[in-house]
C-alpha cells in the first residue's frame, strides 16, 4: 500500500490559527442550562488551536476535523482508550484478516443505527469507503488499492492485491466514518470527483456517532449536540459539546478560571504553573521531532560524507533537548513512536559521545565544516518551539567541531525546501498518518522522506528489501521484530536522527472524567464524562 505523509498532502504541518470567541463562564465540570422544556443540560467547553477544513469524513484529515469526526460518525472498527496497538470492534463485531493478509472480513454489528433512526447497512459501508477512496480527497490514499465490496447483508469485506496488515489499523480513522448513503446521496454525495455533499456535511451529520452538528465554523467554534437516538451502550454524558478557536495562552486562562473544561494546545512551560485543582495529564505525544542530513552531494558534499550523521547523533545532548521539551517528553529512541507496534525499546536511545562524535567527524573526512541548519521558524509542535531546540543543537555539535548555522524560515518556504531535498540539515516532525508501523517505511531510501534527505533508491539495497518484506510481513510478533530491526539499521546508517517526542499536555477541570490521549484523534469527545 503506497504510503503517504497526512503532512505532505495538507501542508505538512498544522497550522496554528488563533482567534477567540467568549462564551458564558462555565464551572468545572461543565455548564448547566435550563432550557424552556424545563430539564438541566450540561454543556462541557473545549479550547484548541483549531486545525480543521471540514467535518466532511470524506474530505477532513486535520487533527481538529478529526476530533469532530470522532464524535458523530462511528466506524467499523476503533481503538480502546489510548491503546493504538489493536484494533477494536465499534460498527463491525468482529473482523478477521485472511491468512495471506490480502482480505479483512468484517461482520457488522446488529441494532447500530444513524441518527435519524435508520439501520447501519452494508450498503452503507461500501458506499462510504468506497466515497473516501474515489473523491480523492485528502484521505483517499488510507484506500489506495483496497475493493470495498458487501458478501451478504451483514457481512462487508476488504480486499488488497498484496498482502495489508495494516487495513485494522486504517479503518478507526474518523476520515473513514460511516455515512447515511441515502441521505448523503440525496445531498450531493458520489463516489467520484462530482461530489458536491461537503457542505451539507459541515451543517449537519449523516453519521451513528454519540453527538450530531448543531453548528459549524471552521474559523471559531464547532458546537456539538448529544444524539439522542445514538444506539450505543455508552450515551453521551454531556447534551452539548463547544469546541473552541482559541491561543494556547488564552486557552490556559479560560481553564483556569473556568470558562472552558479543557484545554489541549499547553506547552510544558504553561502546564507547569496550572494550579486551581485542575488535572494535567502529560503524556508522550505521537509526534517525533528528528533530524536529517542530506545524502546528495549536490546539495552537500558535507551531510552526505559517510560518517557525517554518525557525528551528529553522537553529538546531540539529548538530555539537554529534553530539558527543553519539558516533563512527559521522552527520548525518540527510532522514527516510530513509543505508543505503536514496532517501536524501539527506551534502553536502546542515543546517547551523547562528544569524543565519538569527534572520531565520526574526522573519519569523514571533514575538519570543522559549516552547515547549514534550516527549520520552520513559527511553528510550534505540541507547544515546544523549533527555534531553542535548533539553538541547543547548534552549541551541541560545536563542541564536536561542527559550525551549524541557523537558517529559520517561514513554514511555507521551508516546507518547499524539505519537500524537494534542498536541505543540507533539516530540523522537523513527523506525525503519523495511521497508527501502524508501515507508515514509518517512508523513511527509506527513494521513499518520501528519505528522498527529502536526498537518501535515493538503492543506496542501501538490504534496507529497502527489509522494508519491502515488513510491508507484507503478517502477525504482531513477527511486524515488531521486523520493524525493530529496522530503526536499528536506520540508526546505525541512516541519514535521520530521531530527537524527542514532546509531550502532549492537557489539562481538564477536576470534575472532568475519561480523558485518554490517542494519537488519531486526540482525545474521543463521547468517552469524557463528569463527577
Amino acid at each position: 500500500m503506497a504510503t503517504r505523509s497526512r503532512q505532505a498532502q495538507a501542508a505538512l504541518l498544522p497550522v496554528l490559527l488563533t482567534g477567540f470567541l467568549s462564551l458564558a463562564a462555565c464551572s468545572g465540570g461543565g455548564s448547566s442550562t435550563t432550557p424552556s422544556g424545563g430539564a438541566a443540560s450540561k454543556t462541557l467547553v473545549i479550547d484548541t488551536s483549531f486545525d480543521l477544513k471540514t467535518a466532511d469524513p470524506g474530505r477532513t484529515y486535520e487533527p481538529t476535523g478529526l476530533i469532530v469526526d470522532k464524535a458523530i460518525y462511528d466506524t467499523l472498527l476503533t481503538f480502546d482508550g489510548s491503546d493504538v496497538t489493536k484494533p477494536v470492534p465499534a460498527l463491525a463485531e468482529s473482523y478477521e484478516l485472511s491468512p495471506d493478509g490480502t482480505t479483512l472480513t468484517l461482520k457488522l454489528r446488529k441494532g447500530a443505527t444513524f441518527a435519524d433512526g435508520s439501520p447501519v447497512t452494508a450498503d452503507d459501508v461500501v458506499f462510504s469507503l468506497t466515497r473516501v477512496r474515489d473523491m480523492k480527497g485528502t484521505p483517499s490514499f488510507l484506500l489506495d488499492g483496497v475493493d470495498v465490496a458487501k458478501t451478504d447483508e451483514s457481512t462487508v469485506t476488504l480486499t488488497s492485491k498484496t498482502p495489508n496488515p495494516a487495513l485494522p489499523f486504517l479503518l478507526p480513522n474518523p476520515a473513514l466514518g460511516i455515512l447515511n448513503s441515502k441521505v448523503a446521496k440525496a445531498n450531493g454525495a458520489t463516489t467520484d470527483s462530482t461530489d458536491k455533499a461537503e457542505q451539507y456535511l459541515n451543517s449537519t451529520s449523516a453519521g451513528s456517532g454519540p453527538y450530531t452538528i448543531e453548528s459549524f465554523n471552521v474559523s471559531n467554534q464547532v458546537v456539538l449536540k448529544a444524539n439522542a437516538k445514538y444506539w450505543g451502550e455508552h450515551k453521551p454524558v454531556y447534551d452539548k459539546v463547544v469546541i473552541r478557536n482559541v491561543e494556547a495562552a488564552t486557552q490556559k486562562l479560560n481553564v483556569q478560571r473556568g470558562d472552558s473544561q479543557v484545554a489541549l494546545n499547553l506547552s510544558g512551560d504553561q502546564v507547569s504553573a496550572i494550579s486551581g485543582g485542575l488535572q494535567v495529564t502529560k503524556t508522550p505525544s505521537a509526534n517525533v521531532i528528528f533530524l536529517l542530513a542530506n545524502q546528495d552531494a549536490s546539495v552537500s558534499k558535507v551531510t552526505s560524507s559517510p560518517g557525517f550523521a554518525e557525528a551528529i547523533r553522537k553529538g546531540v545532548d539529548y538530555a539537554g533537548l529534553l530539558e527543553l521539551a519539558g516533563e512527559g517528553s521522552v527520548q525518540a529512541p527510532g522514527v516510530i513512536p513509543s505508543m505503536l507496534l514496532g517501536a524501539l525499546p527506551p534502553d536502546q536511545v542515543a546517547k551523547r559521545d562528544v569524543e565519538g562524535a569527534k572520531a565520526a567527524l574526522q573519519a569523514s573526512g571533514q575538519s570543522n565544516p559549516t552547515v547549514k541548519l534550516e527549520y520552520p521558524s513559527e511553528l510550534t509542535v505540541n507547544g515546544l518551539s523549533f527555534q531553542p531546540l535548533a539553538e541547543r543543537i547548534q552549541a551541541n555539535l560545536k563542541e564536536v567541531g561542527i559550525n551549524v548555522e541557523l537558517a529559520p524560515a517561514p513554514v511555507t518556504t521551508a516546507l518547499d525546501n524539505y519537500r524537494n531535498g534542498k536541505e543540507e540539515l533539516g530540523l522537523w516532525y513527523w506525525g503519523p498518518d495511521y497508527p501502524d508501523p508501515s507508515d514509518y517505511l517512508a523513511f527509506l531510501p527513494g521513499k518520501l522522506v528519505g528522498l527529502r534527505s536526498g537518501w535515493k533508491a538503492g543506496a542501501d539495497k538490504e534496507l529497502e528489501a527489509a522494508g519491502d518484506k515488513a510491508a507484507t510481513t503478517l502477525g504482531d510478533d513477527a511486524r515488531k521484530q521486523a520493524y525493530a530491526d529496522i530503526q536499528t539499521k536506520l540508526n546505525a546508517s541512516g541519514p535521520f536522527v530521531p530527537l524527542i517526542q514532546p509531550s502532549q499536555n492537557i489539562v481538564t477541570a477536576a470534575s472532568v472524567t475519561g480523558l485518554a490521549y490517542n494519537p488519531v484523534w486526540t482525545v474521543d469527545v463521547a468517552s469524557l464524562g463528569a463527577k
